[in-house]
């Protein structure tokens, strides 16, 4: 059981959030619509797979950005966020091999002020055109008893629903996953999307930390928002041209919470070694030292500088891995498919 004291403290339960999507899911699976179901996956992995035609599927996914959206609120930097929505839809679509198309944004907003909305708007084009989709409609409701900003009248949410196709011949579901393959990490920019809950509670509260502070651990030139405003990477063009080149890609894996847990969700038959960990930004640290978070629970809620894992064959190894970098720089061999069923281990 991942240990999750420092956030829970800060309001955020694992294991009640685990329990809450198993109640969801144990009455949709229910669902009867008179046909036999066109899902290729079952619940639990990173995109949604619905069959059309023998050679065509589906991919769905949606995630929002979570309340980092409160620190961006609180500066006002409203610019970025955008390009966070669409990072963590598309980079959960590329993990079960489909190409994203297009994404729908809904943003539930206390007022609509026209200049804050245009600088959401700008974020969202720029992930965009980063991860070649088209964002051809969406929503936007004002709800001013449900939101409340910080400070009121700022606040609003921001959630996306993303769209690919795959040929079910082609699915990356993680079942070919096997002892001895290697997991080859692509850096992360930093907390990207994730435990913004804790972060916050720890750097801002505990540490006493402002926005504006720039404590050495940043290097003395970065503030606090700066390193919790750094947009999640998007990770489609590189993984795109993975699928399409002669390595053979056995699992993908988008680190979002619960760190490398996430490798479990490509299949528990068989267990990960992380046997060379990337680089962790300066960031980790400070929120480990200013909350008083223990390692092994900043490991199990942060990707701790890993953002995305490819799984392919160790003799196909160094040819990913010199892919990747290509796009990501720092791209590495960082550890070996076990035996070990349903065990990550850190050595």
């Amino acid at each position: 059981m991942p240990s999750d004291d420092a956030y829970a403290a800060a309001g955020v339960s694992i294991a009640s959030s685990d329990a809450g999507v198993r109640a969801l899911v144990d009455v949709l699976r229910t669902i009867e619509t008179g046909r036999p179901s066109r899902s290729l996956l079952g619940a639990g992995h990173y995109a949604s797979v619905l069959q059309i035609t023998p050679d065509l599927a589906i991919a769905l996914s949606t995630d929002g950005v979570g309340s980092k959206l409160v620190v961006a609120e609180q500066t006002g930097r409203l610019g970025t966020v955008g390009i966070d929505c669409i990072a963590m839809n598309v980079n959960d679509l590329i993990c079960v091999g489909a190409e994203p198309l297009a994404m729908l944004d809904y943003l539930a907003v206390e007022q609509p002020d026209p200049a804050a909305l245009a600088q959401i708007a700008t974020g969202l084009k720029i992930g965009a055109e980063d991860a070649g989709i088209e964002i051809p409609g969406g929503e936007l409701a004002v709800l001013p008893e449900l939101i409340r900003g910080h400070p009121s009248p700022n606040g609003f949410d921001l959630c996306g629903a993303a769209f690919g196709t795959v040929a079910p011949a082609a699915l990356v579901t993680g079942a070919r996953v096997a002892p001895g393959h290697a997991l080859i990490g692509l850096p992360s920019s930093g907390l990207h999307s994730n435990g913004y809950t804790l972060a916050r509670h720890a750097l801002l509260e505990q540490g006493a930390l402002g926005l504006d502070d720039r404590p050495p651990e940043l290097g003395g030139r970065a503030s606090v928002a700066d390193a919790l405003l750094e947009p999640t990477i998007i990770y489609v063009r590189a993984i795109l041209a993975l699928l399409a080149s002669p390595v053979e890609v056995h699992g993908l894996a988008h680190i979002t919470g619960g760190g490398l847990t996430n490798l479990l969700r490509l299949n528990d038959a068989v267990g990960f070694a992380i046997e060379a960990p990337l680089p962790v930004p300066p960031v980790f640290g400070l929120i480990a030292r200013c909350g008083s978070v223990e390692d092994a629970e900043m490991w199990d809620v942060f990707n701790m500088g890993c953002g995305f894992v490819a799984v392919v064959a160790e003799t196909d190894a160094d040819e990913a891995v010199a892919l990747l970098a290509a796009r990501h720089p720092g791209t590495a061999r960082i550890g070996t498919v076990t035996d070990r069923a349903g065990q990550i281990e850190r050595t």
